[in-house]
This record gives C-alpha cells, structure tokens and sequence, in this order.
C-alpha cells in the first residue's frame, strides 16, 4: 500500500484515529501495547547483539534502527514519512524540501567531527545533545521517533566512554526538553542548551574494559 498523503496512514472511518498496522488492530490502545511489546523485543536483540546494525551514524543507519524495532508493527518501518508532521504548533522537518536528509546529513558531520574518546560527562552532554536536538528536528519517520533516536544515542555513545540510561530521565522532562531544543521560528538550526542536563543525567561512566565503539 502506498502512503502518500496523511489520510492513507489511518484506518478509515470509524476507525480514523488508528494507523494501519500489521496487526489489524483498530484499537488505538491495544495498538499501542502491541507497539510497545514489539518493539521492546526488538531492542533487546539489538543490546545483546543477537542483531547487529551497521554502525555509518547516517540515513541508512536510523532507518535501519526504526526498521528493526518496528517491522513487525507497521508496513512502512524504516521508510522516511510521505507528509509534514508538527508539535505543539512547531514543524519537523519539511519532507518537500529535503530536509530530513539535510538535519541527517548534519547528524553525521557532527557524529564524525566529535572527538568522543576524550570527552569529560559535561563534554559527553554538550556533544551528544547537540546530536539528538538535530536528529530530532529531523523526525524521519511517521510514528517511532523517539524509541529509533535513543536506540541511535546508544550508538553514539559507545564511541564514548560513558553509555546513557535514558530511565534515569522521566519522559515528562524528556519531552520538554526536546519540545526546547527545536529551532526558534524561521530558524534551520536547533536549540541544544535545555537538553544538556538531560544527557548529563542519562550520561553513566563505563568501565575501563569496555572496547570503544562496541
């Protein structure tokens, strides 16, 4: 099935407010626990490396994220969204104009350019929020953004010398956070600064025997 336009992503009426699904579920809230269930399958084999994901910090690699963790929930996993998304009167990225791959392409310019072995926590914070806040304006995918950018932080991070807890954050503060980082009206680039103690938080120093980058 294509999705080309906003409504194709739904069920119709009555059951309007529900995505089409693998399961056929109508039932937004049963959805979402059978989303949930899934997708907490899915990463599990990715911690324990039972799958493993071509660490390139570009496109290829959130899609690859987002197309592991929800293959089993909806069609399109792993494919960029076909529509405009928007957040408390903000926009995402604008899927017209190539911006998805624009914020993506900055993703790994910064990735790339951070020398992640001789960050302190409060460097470790600085760089990774810096990250995340482009990831996130990017919003690549239709539904499952924020599970597919903190599986992708944990990536980063094992270039590093600290892993990140993100249930040391709770999502209320997670989510104002990132609501803060995105671009000021009219602007390309984002706001990083409110999501620094969040990642400073999450931040967890590794032991020493931990190779870097596995």
């Amino acid at each position: 099935m294509s999705f080309d336009t906003w409504e194709e992503y739904f069920y119709p009426p009555p059951d309007e407010g529900t995505l089409r699904n693998l399961f056929d579920e109508r039932d937004p809230v049963m959805l979402a626990g059978l989303e949930y269930v899934e997708t907490v399958r899915r990463h599990r084999e990715l911690l324990s490396g039972q799958v493993v994901i071509p660490k390139t910090y570009d496109s290829d690699h959130v899609r690859a994220i987002h197309r592991h963790l929800f293959q089993d929930v909806y069609e399109w996993a792993g494919q960029y969204r076909s529509v405009n998304i928007s957040k408390n009167l903000f926009s995402f990225a604008d899927v017209h104009t190539g911006e998805i791959d624009r914020y993506l392409t900055d993703v790994k310019r910064l990735v790339d350019g951070t020398s992640w072995t001789m960050l302190d926590r409060d460097g470790f914070a600085r760089a990774s929020a810096e990250v995340f806040a482009y990831l996130n304006q990017a919003h690549p995918f239709r539904e499952g953004n924020r599970r597919t950018s903190k599986v992708f932080m944990e990536h980063v991070a094992l270039l590093s010398r600290f892993a990140l807890e993100f249930d040391r954050v709770s999502p209320d503060v997670w989510n104002q956070a990132s609501m803060l980082s995105r671009p000021d009206l009219g602007n390309y680039e984002p706001v990083p600064d409110s999501l620094l103690p969040v990642f400073k938080h999450a931040a967890v120093r590794v032991c020493p025997e931990r190779q870097i980058g596995k």
